[in-house]
């Protein structure tokens, strides 16, 4: 294995200090109780001689780690030994999928197609709190990490002065593999916070991001893989509802209910058929607020569940700013009096996913939702389909098809191709070299109407060189006016964008600065008549410290021609003319504390020129930690704008304080306020749940909105939800 910035010479030390760990075939009976005392445990190969990551790489991990594997016919078994100076472990709270960051614990991955594309993996931290999903996309950033995927696996952990033992429990039937393979991929990592030290196995420069899955090991079977078994999973739901809308209706109570749920049936040992049925999202956290100063439309990420497991089939085309599908688009409307985006009935949904072979991807999703009579939003239907295919070592061909029927007319009478469908077809080339030194992607989306235009295309290509010292980046898009992605996420048309950007890195050997690096970003934006309407430029340079602490300074300096009217206060006020151009400079001093404290916080401090005005303010994140059954979050936002008459001045406050108690690993309660004077409105939203089953819940959740200059009421809703896991 070449690894990026490192010698061979390097590279072959570490591998040759490491034994090829096994999987042996275990005939006894496991106590699942995180004691690895039965005598199996002795008997197996492990992964060991753990490497460090943080604070330096390339030497051996002062605390180390073990991993041990066996199996039987129906299930894959994990033990685990972490050695430790002590017992004084982080864990900041009980609840299941747990950020790694910050905490004790340690996470497994596992590409079992060897493929080293795609992955899962399986988490747990010294006191059993387990944590699962999906690697996509090579794991090559945070993109590719989801903790969405949700599965029946038991896990459990013990204490001891010296280290921390867990054992896990995971069904064949639960995961995807392909038959017949006597080689997995894996890599582990371990945040260690007694010594402040993030250890990985096997070795990885620490450029790169610890989920990249070129560097994976391999994980040798004793047997070859035989069928999985059937995987048919039924999850039914039951709800009920109150709710009271007293600034726009008469404020009476109104009762709802539902039945519904989920079908989760494997087709062999690769695909997967997902099937809802009048599904139900109460129990999703409302979204973050945020402070609108922006002149075009915001991007809130996706949260329901449904959408998520195995989202990079249908969600990683294009880029974060242009997308040809975004799955809230589906199920989703705006509530006109809190601002705040509301759920609208989904009637059906299906979705295939999986790969037809080793090299082959397949991703099929159509739904159907409800004529909306308050917005007078039609009926639609709405299918995507994907296809995926593997070509060199780690890079892939994808293709995707988007279409958006209406069933119904804005009337709600059934007028199924009255209404104009709207289309989209593209190709995204996503590379991963080998070594991970290489990665990026290009990629062409056209929509179509009824008729053609040589304007309705999006295109795009990024590049990106990353080594030990420096980094190096291209990224453009050039979007045509007439693209109209309806089931997509377009930020702006009629645009050519440029944003290179280059990154020098230090590594110095004290005992207080780990990692400090300078960036230089560059931004520019033409409209279709090639004139340019946004430009900035962006000095950037990072401290990252060894007690994990990070401290950054930016300097940017912007300009900005408007081809539209805009108020850049966000309220409302005097505009800005059409046709005025800006040219104005900006600070920000960025500090993040020592995430292991008890107490801990994120600070930005922002100051400068605004348009014709100033703006300046501060963000603050503060955390209080009762581990391990209380979190006390405080997030506030304040900008001061000041624009010359007659022009609108604004001091915005964005307030979101968070109580998240966990009572026990089956039993949380959350509540989360988000004050936000910006759009006038003070949200309350509780969340209880109690996980009396595996991966089956109870929820009753409880959402307030205030006038807050009034104190007074101007929604309020209860919901109750019940889901079981049902393995038939």
């Amino acid at each position: 294995m070449v690894l990026a910035g490192s010698s061979s010479l390097f590279s072959q030390n570490i591998q040759s200090a490491t034994t090829q760990p096994r999987v042996i075939r275990n005939d006894e009976k496991i106590v699942l109780d995180g004691k690895l005392e039965e005598s199996l445990w002795s008997r197996t190969v492990p992964a060991e001689n753990f490497q460090q990551f943080f604070p330096s790489d390339g030497v051996s991990a002062s605390a180390q780690t073990e991993l041990h594997f066996a199996f039987d016919d129906k299930n894959f078994y994990v033990g685990i030994r972490c050695y430790a100076v002590g017992d004084k472990y982080i864990v900041p709270n009980l609840r299941r999928d747990y950020q790694a960051g910050g905490s004790d614990n340690i996470t497994i991955l596992f590409d079992t197609f060897n493929d080293k594309t795609n992955a899962f993996f399986f988490g747990i931290n010294p006191m059993g709190v387990r944590r699962e999903g999906l690697i996509s996309n090579g794991g090559q950033g945070r993109d590719g990490f989801s903790t969405s995927w949700d599965n029946s696996w038991k896990g459990e952990a013990h204490i001891y002065k010296d280290r921390w033992e867990a054992e896990m429990v995971i069904p064949f039937k639960s995961i995807r593999f392909k038959e017949g393979l006597d080689t997995w991929g894996l890599l582990s990592y371990r945040f260690d916070q007694q010594s402040n030290e993030r250890s990985i196995w096997p070795t990885l420069p620490r450029e790169q991001f610890i989920t990249n899955l070129a560097f994976c090991g391999d994980l040798k079977w004793n047997e070859p893989l035989g069928k999985p078994g059937k995987n048919v999973v039924l999850i039914p739901y039951v709800s009920g509802a109150m709710s009271q809308n007293i600034e726009e209706g008469d404020g009476t109570p109104g009762l709802a209910g539902g039945i519904g749920g989920d079908a989760k049936i494997g087709l062999g040992p690769s695909l997967n058929l997902d099937l809802t049925f009048n599904p139900d999202f109460s129990q999703v956290e409302v979204d973050r607020q945020v402070t609108n100063l922006d002149r075009f439309e915001i991007f809130f990420p996706e949260r329901r569940q449904f959408f998520l497991e195995n989202a990079d089939l249908f969600a990683s085309f294009g880029t974060s700013r242009t997308r040809p599908f975004f799955s809230r688009r589906i199920g989703v409307s705006r509530d006109s009096s809190t601002g705040q985006n509301i759920q609208n009935t989904i009637l059906y949904g299906a979705r295939l996913s999986g790969k037809l072979n080793p090299n082959a991807r397949l991703g099929v999703l159509n739904m159907a939702t409800a004529y909306d009579g308050d917005n007078g939003t039609p009926s639609f239907n709405f299918t995507v389909a994907t296809f995926q295919q593997k070509i060199f070592k780690r890079s892939n061909l994808s293709f995707i098809l988007v279409n958006k029927d209406a069933l119904t007319d804005s009337l709600g009478q059934f007028s199924p191709g009255n209404i104009r469908a709207n289309r989209t077809a593209g190709i995204d080339y996503n590379l991963a070299s080998a070594n991970g030194k290489w990665q990026g992607k290009a990629f062409y989306h056209h929509s179509f109407a009824d008729t053609f235009s040589s304007l309705s295309f999006a295109h795009g290509a990024s590049l990106n060189y990353n080594v030990r010292r420096f980094r190096l980046t291209w990224d453009h898009e050039w979007i045509g006016q007439d693209y109209d992605a309806q089931v997509g996420f377009v930020r702006r048309r009629g645009i050519f964008r440029t944003n290179p950007r280059a990154e020098l890195s230090f590594y110095p050997e004290g005992k207080i600065l780990n990692r400090h690096n300078i960036s230089l970003r560059q931004l520019s934006i033409w409209n279709d008549s090639s004139r340019l309407t946004d430009s900035r430029y962006s000095l950037n340079y990072n401290m990252s410290f060894t007690n994990t602490a990070q401290l950054s300074f930016e300097f940017t300096r912007s300009f900005i021609y408007l081809f539209n009217e805009f108020d850049p206060s966000g309220t409302g006020g005097e505009p800005l003319p059409e046709g005025s151009s800006y040219r104005f400079n900006s600070l920000r001093l960025s500090y993040r504390t020592d995430r292991r404290k008890v107490l801990n916080a994120n600070l930005n401090l922002f100051t400068g020129a605004y348009f014709n005005g100033t703006r300046s303010g501060a963000a603050l994140n503060l955390n209080l930690r009762l581990q391990p059954y209380a979190n006390v979050a405080l997030q506030a936002n304040f900008n001061r704008i000041d624009l010359p008459n007659p022009h609108s001045s604004a001091d915005l406050w964005l307030i979101g304080p968070r109580i998240d108690i966990t009572f026990s690993k089956e039993l949380f309660f959350t509540t989360f306020i988000q004050y936000n004077n910006q759009i006038d409105n003070l949200n309350i939203n509780s969340r209880f749940q109690w996980r009396f089953a595996p991966v089956s819940d109870l929820f009753v959740v409880y959402t307030e909105n205030y006038l807050p200059s009034e104190f007074s009421i101007k929604s309020r809703s209860l919901i109750l939800k019940l889901s079981y896991w049902l393995n038939v």
